[in-house]
């Protein structure tokens, strides 16, 4: 990617203190921005941040998506968003669907509106698998979010479209993010039980948070006017992933099983049916087109796609399968496993 992309340009992330915030914020220091602002109500991990990176070009700032107020300070002469603040936990979401409401559509509204109204040149909603057909609230409200990009970047004028553009990215399970199974599985054989695995062939995809960063870095070179970007990624079985990190940590106990949880799925989706009529084969990356570009109503109600004979989704089902072997040697280019492995002694 052209550093002159970067260069002296002034960016903002919501919710950049967590694991998405972190790692794009280190890979964007490479290339000499002028200032990466991270938005968050977390002041314990912004203060962690600030004595991490040590670097004069951050700049902290307390507020919440739900605030429009407090997010229309640090949206004046920004030139890229990374829209990442959401309730992302589904338990959370299922438990309190109203604040994931706040968060996730009231709150992602704010940034698209007043991103557009900044004229930020390149806005980057990021959203989940979850979106896809979704069953439980964090989902659904992530596809509402996504809907409502789609519908700003149909609407903005001709004028306007010359200078702004949103656009978003959807990516599955990434590896050892906060809250992910990864962590959940060392953390249970630190205290010494058996790994509790939901359904054997359930699926999911793993993607390691430095390719989450390269999507989103796609977007923000690509980024077409109400496109999705989708990442191609691997995909295991829960029962692969617990042997392997098993067999990874020599760890004895193995797993069992409790069944699905509510809200779960067995497979991930990151393209639907629907959505492949529209969907591009951009090498290591899918984009997926809006549905029109334009307020035509007459167009929608009388005119439709045809359907082609290979119309499918694209699932953690579907994906490439990675056996036992994979899986271990993917889980040994992650940082933080390489960490808990030598915290184990192994």
């Amino acid at each position: 990617m052209s550093i002159s992309l970067f260069k002296d340009k002034v960016f903002l992330v919501t919710g950049g203190t967590g694991s998405f915030g972190s790692t794009v914020i280190s890979r964007l220091k490479e290339h000499h921005p002028r200032r990466i602002v991270i938005f968050s109500r977390d002041e314990k991990k912004q203060h962690d941040m600030r004595i991490h990176f040590n670097d004069d070009r951050l700049k902290f700032v307390i507020g919440d998506v739900r605030e429009r107020v407090s997010l229309e300070r640090v949206m004046e002469g920004v030139d890229y968003v990374f829209h990442a603040a959401a309730l992302k936990q589904v338990p959370s979401c299922e438990f309190f669907p109203l604040e994931a409401i706040k968060t996730n559509i009231l709150g992602g509204n704010n940034v698209i509106e007043l991103a557009e109204a900044h004229h930020v040149k390149r806005l980057v909603v990021l959203s989940t698998d979850k979106a896809v057909y979704p069953i439980n609230a964090m989902g659904m409200t992530k596809a509402l979010m996504e809907k409502m990009m789609i519908a700003a970047s149909r609407n903005l004028s001709d004028v306007k479209r010359q200078s702004v553009s949103l656009c978003g990215v959807r990516y599955g399970n990434v590896m050892y993010s906060r809250g992910s199974v990864i962590p959940f599985f060392i953390d249970q054989m630190k205290a010494g039980k058996e790994l509790t695995v939901t359904n054997p062939d359930m699926t999911r995809f793993l993607l390691p948070l430095a390719q989450s960063v390269d999507l989103v870095f796609h977007a923000l070179r690509e980024g077409g006017n109400g496109n999705m970007y989708v990442r191609k990624s691997p995909a295991a079985t829960v029962a692969v992933l617990a042997e392997a990190i098993c067999k990874l940590f020599n760890y004895d106990k193995g797993y069992r099983l409790v069944g699905i949880r509510a809200g779960e799925k067995m497979h991930e989706t990151l393209i639907s049916e629907e959505e492949w009529l529209r969907a591009h084969d951009e090498g290591d990356f899918y984009r997926i087109e809006p549905e029109s570009s334009g307020l035509d109503y007459e167009k929608y109600f009388a005119k439709g796609e045809q359907t082609p004979a290979d119309m499918h989704s694209y699932t953690s089902a579907n994906t490439r399968r990675l056996d036992v072997k994979e899986t271990i040697d993917l889980l040994l280019t992650l940082p933080e496993v390489k960490m808990e492995l030598e915290a184990f002694g192994k």
